[in-house]
């Protein structure tokens, strides 16, 4: 088999919801689902194969068992998998928070740091979200600004519809406001420095920790310029319209709409990543075949060739 579909890690954080449950498929005794993992190898969630010979393998031991020639030539830079790949549904606010980037992570927590990008399932009316600051501050301003809780006046707000998208590089200080369902497309992290966390306390009672020091080494100060849309142009072909949505050395990210029957080539410089937004579909590749719907997540060894997508549905393509 050159395609498996994955089942995720799930995460039942407190400002979590259920829309991943109830609209997204998603198969979990937990309450709340926070985040659905589902392209991982991390310690802190991995994905597990679902079907097939390889089913209940973890997909480290997956990628282990066939080799690392499926992740492709691209990867051989790289010496861990580049990236993460999750859903998330944020019934309240997610914390103030940013990432460090590599060599900052790598020093201080031992594993990459992160760089991401959003793209916006679905949101309620006059949801927004937090994306860096509206102005320019010192490191005093921002410590003082956390100190006496009034760091929100200075971060620019956006609001935020379906199919926005958000590239957001290591030291954005940012957070995903309540109302919001997003694919999110990360760097292969799992490291965040909370700087604000609206007074909520976790499962303990007692306040979350906070990472002040850290975020203030790592946070870029100035506001940034972005339009919020995909990076590239919109391209019809045949029975599928595509758009490039975000690129960086970590990830390549296109969205694509099929009403009928589309062809990828995955060829010998990356593996695949399929997941299904919208709809559904039947996926082929030599011999293999999946039926598809919404929520599923679906990974394409490097070098498996045509792989054709048909029926009507939308999905997130990503390779290295």
């Amino acid at each position: 088999m050159a395609m498996i579909q994955l089942q995720p890690a799930f995460k039942d954080y407190l400002w979590g919801g259920t829309k991943l449950r109830e609209n997204y498929n998603k198969q979990t005794d937990l309450d709340i689902v926070a985040e659905s993992w589902e392209l991982s190898v991390h310690k802190d969630g991995a994905s597990v194969v679902a079907d097939g010979p390889y089913k209940g393998l973890t997909f480290p031991e997956y990628l282990e068992k066939k080799g690392k020639s499926v992740l492709g030539t691209d990867c051989e830079k790289f010496d861990r998998f580049p990236i993460l790949i999750k859903f998330i549904d944020a019934l309240q606010p997610l914390s103030i928070q940013v990432h460090p980037d590599n060599e900052y992570a790598l020093r201080v927590e031992g594993e990459y740091g992160k760089t991401e990008m959003w793209y916006i399932l679905d949101c309620e009316p006059d949801s927004f979200l937090y994306f860096g600051v509206n102005k320019a501050i010192s490191k005093e301003e921002f410590r003082e600004r956390i100190e006496n809780n009034t760091l929100l006046e200075v971060l620019k707000v956006v609001p935020v519809h379906k199919g926005d998208v958000f590239f957001i590089k290591a030291g954005t200080i940012h957070a995903i406001g309540a109302g919001i369902q997003i694919c999110e497309i990360q760097q292969n992290s799992n490291t965040t420095y909370r700087v604000y966390d609206f007074g909520r306390v976790g499962k303990d009672g007692k306040p979350r920790e906070l990472h002040i020091d850290k975020a203030i080494d790592v946070s870029n100060l100035t506001p940034i310029e972005s339009d919020f849309k995909p990076c590239g142009p919109r391209i019809e072909d045949g029975e599928a319209e595509t758009v490039m949505l975000a690129t960086c050395e970590y990830f390549t990210t296109f969205e694509t709409t099929v009403h009928g029957k589309v062809t990828i080539d995955v060829d010998e410089s990356s593996f695949g990543s399929i997941i299904v937004v919208e709809g559904e579909c039947v996926i082929r590749n030599e011999g293999d075949t999946i039926h598809a719907k919404k929520g599923d997540s679906i990974f394409v060894d490097a070098g498996s060739g045509a792989v054709e997508i048909e029926g009507n549905c939308q999905y997130i393509y990503t390779c290295e």
